[in-house]
């Protein structure tokens, strides 16, 4: 793919939206214009400098959104990057509601691009948590504790499969669903599956 050319391949994600169809296509002009490559990935506008993933493009209901692979080491001074969730740790998104709000912005997002790019050059990685700082709940670490299988099983999975069991079994506030849960996912967790497989 030559730089700064459209994807027909990515055309469709364009021509589909409903809602967010012109913030989308703006956005997309403005990322081309850095120079970066067009691709596919996980079904939306992913844009690459020398294979690398810098930036994609992806809707909400409620806004559209650029969000930068390794946001979370971008100078955030103006406050613009925004962590979707607490469990996100490199990615940080820009949001649109419409397109006077892309085009006041353009220098900055032009900047924001730029300066991914040079992160990626510099070989800059995101210094991501390890699984065993997460906190486990009380109601999955006590089966872990009766039921040696269950704790092999477990510690066999991969730490994104581990990470997405704790957040999963964490999430509830009453200490009866959290460890219903974790009896759901037991039969799940010994076959060596994660959460969504």
């Amino acid at each position: 793919m030559t730089k700064n050319k459209l994807n027909p391949k990515v055309d469709f994600y364009f021509s589909k939206a409903k809602k967010w169809q012109k913030e989308i296509e703006h956005l997309r002009m403005i990322i081309l214009k850095c120079g970066l490559t067009e691709e596919l990935k996980w079904g939306v506008p992913c844009y690459t400098f020398q294979e690398s993933n810098i930036v994609l493009i992806h809707v909400f209901k409620e806004y559209c959104a650029i969000l930068f692979f390794k946001g979370a080491l971008l100078n955030n001074a103006n406050g613009f990057l925004i962590q979707q969730t607490k469990n996100v740790q490199a990615a940080r998104q820009i949001r649109f509601t419409n397109v006077r709000e892309i085009v006041k912005m353009e220098p900055i997002l032009k900047a924001y691009i730029y300066e991914a790019i040079e992160v990626e050059k510099a070989g800059l990685k995101v210094i991501l948590k390890k699984t065993a700082e997460y906190i486990i709940p009380e109601e999955f670490q006590n089966k872990i504790d009766k039921i040696p299988a269950f704790k092999n099983a477990f510690y066999a999975l991969t730490p994104g499969r581990q990470r997405a069991y704790i957040f999963y079994f964490s999430a509830p506030k009453q200490s009866k669903t959290r460890e219903s849960r974790v009896e759901k996912c037991m039969q799940q967790i010994l076959k060596g599956k994660g959460l969504n497989d």
